[in-house]
């Protein structure tokens, strides 16, 4: 069994005796002082056993909603095989996202967490020396600006390099979140590189996990340029000067995936184990200090539903079987959110904060991303008010939000698990999106056609800058409340 393997898991066991046995009045003349300490050997030799026992060595990756490992070896993808799979959540929308490639350097794993840690709570705005909720609120007018410019930042994806695409507008990128309670503090390139100072901070998701992590490369480019240590693996940034590095790993439903023919599902479709934790995340866990996922974006595309290895449901693709599918794909992304969350909530070797973006809202108006919709001419938030907010979005934000507290309860290990719920918020932000100014192509389409037809358009991912550089001052935040009593850092 190899390290992945053990980590994930967690037994919790009372020792087999009873001291009251050991005391009892009928007896405890003929107990001599030698017997209690061998028998506290023996409980001891005896627990010791049964853990080793219930993770042998070459045990498969425990499903943690069935209560049993995967005996079934499904050719696990490698991260290479990961990231040729990598591409926008509409490929239609980006195929542009390039990383750089360089030798892989051997480097020693920043494990400096704090050993107060303890499960987190609920609720998503409370925390030790936490003062307001930061997700409810509005949108104010800055006339100060963004931090950082598109011609300041060389690691912008292009689609989402909004002005060098030729987008005519920049009020988008002046208006910050302002929650009612509190200020939220402008982003500090500097204090964050302090308060991570010897630490990594690790994205994982889809495109949208992408757009953010980005972002924060934007953001601490101001005050220093990191060394690029990625390579085929993975995405990897370090930050020299407080030992920071900053990493990004592709996975788009954090769960074990494959290709392979599983019973009537053919080659080709993706099948998501839905009990089945990203094998390929996984092996990071350990030496990460702060873990941020998001996705969800990817529960549209064509796929089959796998639970205790059995099918339970499709996306996009009708079984021959016409067998009765449970698992919808909204279901489908619950499950998956409680897996992700319960190992790295049981993981012996994780003692990190793990933060929960929740789902991003899409501003597609009168279709989908490939049926026409569109969010041309949007160039200022929504007031307050006037915020509806599509059933699709609202039920996939509250059953991340199931996933997440089903997680929570979950939680036996020094972690903590926060959630920074910015779907309300972002909801009223359809003015952030690239919409048609996805390239530099001088030809591209940017206006309807004579029949009406919008060009084709991004309103998923975000501008840059724009508003996904508050998601980064949100997390700077929740670290600050985490870290403010474990560091000796007066932000």
């Amino acid at each position: 069994m190899t390290a992945l393997n053990r980590r994930q898991k967690f037994s919790v066991m009372n020792l087999p005796f009873s001291a009251d046995a050991l005391t009892a009045s009928k007896y405890h003349k003929l107990v001599s002082p030698a017997v209690v300490p061998l028998g506290l050997f023996v409980a001891f030799v005896t627990w010791y056993f049964w853990i080793s026992l219930s993770c042998p060595v070459g045990s498969a990756v425990p499903s943690h909603l069935c209560g049993t490992s995967h005996a079934r070896a499904y050719p696990l993808g490698s991260l290479e095989r990961g990231r040729a799979r990598e591409h926008d959540t509409e490929s239609s929308v980006s195929s542009q996202n390039r990383e750089s490639e360089v030798n892989d350097e051997n480097e020693s794993a920043f494990d400096f967490r704090s050993s107060e840690a303890s499960p987190g709570t609920t609720s998503s705005e409370t925390s030790a020396g936490s003062d307001c909720d930061l997700y409810h609120g509005q949108w104010h007018y800055d006339p100060a600006g963004p931090l950082y410019t598109n011609n300041s930042c060389p690691v912008i994806t292009q689609t989402q390099n909004c002005q060098g695409n030729g987008r005519p507008d920049k009020e988008y990128e002046n208006w910050r979140w302002k929650p009612y309670q509190c200020e939220l503090p402008r982003f500090n390139a500097t204090n964050f590189l302090e308060l991570m100072s010897g630490k990594t901070v690790t994205f994982v998701g889809d495109s949208v996990a992408r757009n953010q992590m980005e972002s924060l490369l934007c953001l601490l480019w101001q005050v220093e340029v990191p060394q690029n240590r990625g390579n085929r693996r993975m995405q990897r940034w370090y930050f020299e000067s407080h030992s920071v590095t900053v990493i990004r790993i592709w996975s788009s439903w954090l769960v074990h995936q494959t290709t392979e023919q599983i019973g009537y599902v053919p080659e080709g479709i993706t099948k998501i184990n839905l009990d089945m934790p990203d094998e390929n995340f996984m092996e990071i866990v350990p030496s990460s200090d702060v873990i941020v996922i998001s996705n969800g974006h990817w529960f549209t595309k064509e796929s089959a539903y796998l639970l205790c290895n059995k099918i339970v449901g499709t996306q996009s693709w009708s079984s021959p079987e016409h067998q009765s599918m449970n698992v919808t794909n909204t279901e489908a992304f619950r499950i998956t959110t409680e897996t992700i969350l319960t190992a790295l909530g049981t993981a012996q070797n994780y003692s990190g904060l793990t933060i929960l973006v929740s789902y991003s809202p899409d501003h597609y108006e009168n279709g989908a991303w490939n049926m026409g919709g569109s969010c041309t001419g949007k160039d200022r938030p929504l007031l307050p008010g006037q915020l509806v907010e599509p059933e699709y979005t609202k039920m996939m934000h509250q059953k991340q939000l199931d996933g997440f507290n089903q997680a929570l309860k979950k939680t036996i290990n020094r972690s903590k698990l926060k959630l920074m719920d910015i779907t309300e918020a972002f909801g009223y932000r359809h003015d952030g999106h690239p919409g048609p100014y996805r390239s530099t192509d001088p030809k591209k389409v940017t206006k309807r056609s004579p029949n009406g037809r919008p060009p084709p358009q991004d309103c998923l991912h975000w501008c840059m800058p724009g508003p996904v550089d508050t998601w980064n001052e949100l997390m700077l935040e929740t670290i600050r409340r985490e870290f403010k009593t474990n560091e000796n850092i007066i932000l």
